[in-house]
């Protein structure tokens, strides 16, 4: 059974990158709940590492940290774009006391997943998880107080259009945040960096046209119709991190044993472009509808 799992997994990897087309599900399809660095959670993001000594904390940090740039409070009402398996959405209604959260997903088999987990802690009347997209959110306009991207915009095709759907589901007042993965600003690019950026982009199926700089980043949310636009590099505070973290745990044999040896190999061949000098640039990035939107 094992070693049919894993040659399924090896003939969605090659569609990756011999296939026309994005196909951002068959990523996640791949990153499933054994192709991942969790021990206790299903999270499925580079973390955030200023204390945190773990994958399942440093994820759950960036969560946090996500949450707070958003301003999530009691009475929110929440769209969450590319929820995963659900893990930033039942940390959300924890720690911040979010009354609704509604989350859009295009992978159908992390939504089922999600569904039962939401379930099972009992909260299917607070984290409502859909499958949908992004880009043609199937949502009314001005229903919610807070959008939310953790790490999944980039997929977007495009992640202009996701701007623009976003400000048309939130209220006026509201507010979008995202944490998202861009090129550093005017990087000289060395040939290794511009390989690696394709052999990069077309695992994690993320469209060239959404490979722009945190300047470019803001003027289109600003052209999108936001205001109060901020962005702010954490960079140094994700990679060198998740790299470290990262290359423990691919020693750990309960982790080793249990995932795909060619992912596990794509895993660790990343870390070091990631955490270089020519690596990409990671970004929370925060915007408000205005109160009184034209």
């Amino acid at each position: 059974m094992r070693a049919a799992q894993a040659i399924k997994e090896l003939g969605s990897l090659a569609s990756l990158y011999l296939g026309r087309g994005l196909r951002a599900p068959r990523v996640y399809d791949l990153l499933s709940e054994h192709n991942h660095l969790g021990d206790k959670t299903l999270f499925l993001n580079l973390g955030y590492w200023d204390g945190p000594k773990t994958y399942d904390d440093g994820c759950r940090r960036l969560a946090e940290v996500l949450g707070e740039a958003a301003k999530l409070g009691p009475g929110d009402s929440v769209l969450d774009c590319g929820f995963g398996f659900g893990d930033q959405d039942f940390y959300w209604v924890e720690r911040f006391g979010v009354r609704k959260i509604v989350g859009l997903n295009i992978t159908a088999s992390q939504v089922v997943r999600a569904r039962a987990r939401a379930a099972e802690r009992g909260l299917r009347d607070r984290v409502d998880l859909r499958e949908g997209s992004a880009t043609a959110m199937p949502v009314p306009d001005a229903s919610f107080d807070k959008v939310t991207a953790l790490e999944t915009a980039f997929h977007y095709h495009t992640r202009g259009d996701f701007f623009r759907e976003a400000f048309r589901a939130l209220k006026p007042g509201g507010r979008l945040a995202t944490a998202d993965i861009i090129p550093k600003p005017g990087a000289a690019r060395s040939a290794k960096a511009v390989v690696g950026d394709w052999i990069g982009r077309r695992f994690w199926q993320i469209p060239a046209v959404n490979m722009y700089d945190r300047v470019e980043y803001a003027r289109r949310l600003t052209a999108a119709g936001f205001v109060n636009v901020r962005l702010d590099s954490i960079a140094p505070l994700v990679y060198p991190g998740f790299a470290l973290c990262a290359r423990e745990s691919l020693r750990e044999p309960r982790i080793r044993e249990r995932m795909n040896p060619v992912i596990r190999f794509f895993f660790a061949a990343s870390l070091d472009e990631m955490a270089g000098a020519d690596g990409p640039d990671y970004v929370i990035a925060t915007a408000d509808k205005p109160k009184e939107a034209p």
